[in-house]
């Protein structure tokens, strides 16, 4: 069975990963369900984003079917030097990877907070340690409209 993606754009749906916060998913919860289950028919995959924000956190993680999850950076980006950072975000990783889910902490902005999170078994790291933004035309240089 082809989906529509690879019948027009010739790409592999396991490649495209949406993000959806929080706030988005509280909305509208069996909407947002239905649509991700949808989506993941077709083998797309998505991130709960804002993870930690909401005091309802773990709830939407057992409730709705996403891959992983990114830790908001307002948690991460003084993870060096606040220890309660530290405490939370080992919590929020501990019951992330409990339900099976992959880690992204955002704005990692140095070696020494990129050191604390592969001490905590973070999946994958975004910030401007890792890289900065650059055009999708710098990955994509022979792809035309």
């Amino acid at each position: 069975f082809l989906s529509r993606t690879q019948v027009i754009y010739h790409i592999d749906p396991s490649l495209l990963i949406f993000e959806i916060t929080e706030t988005a998913a509280l909305d509208n919860l069996p909407g947002t369900r239905s649509l991700l289950r949808d989506l993941k028919q077709l083998g797309c995959g998505f991130v709960l984003d804002d993870f930690g924000v909401g005091f309802s956190s773990f709830y939407y993680l057992r409730e709705l079917p996403v891959d992983a999850v990114k830790i908001d950076g307002t948690f991460i980006r003084n993870l060096a030097n606040n220890p309660d950072d530290q405490i939370l975000v080992s919590a929020l990783c501990t019951v992330a990877k409990g339900f099976g889910k992959k880690i992204t902490a955002e704005f990692v902005e140095s070696k020494e907070i990129l050191d604390i999170l592969d001490r905590m078994d973070i999946d994958f790291a975004q910030g401007y340690y890792i890289g900065t933004p650059v055009p999708a035309e710098n990955f994509f240089p022979d792809q035309t409209d």
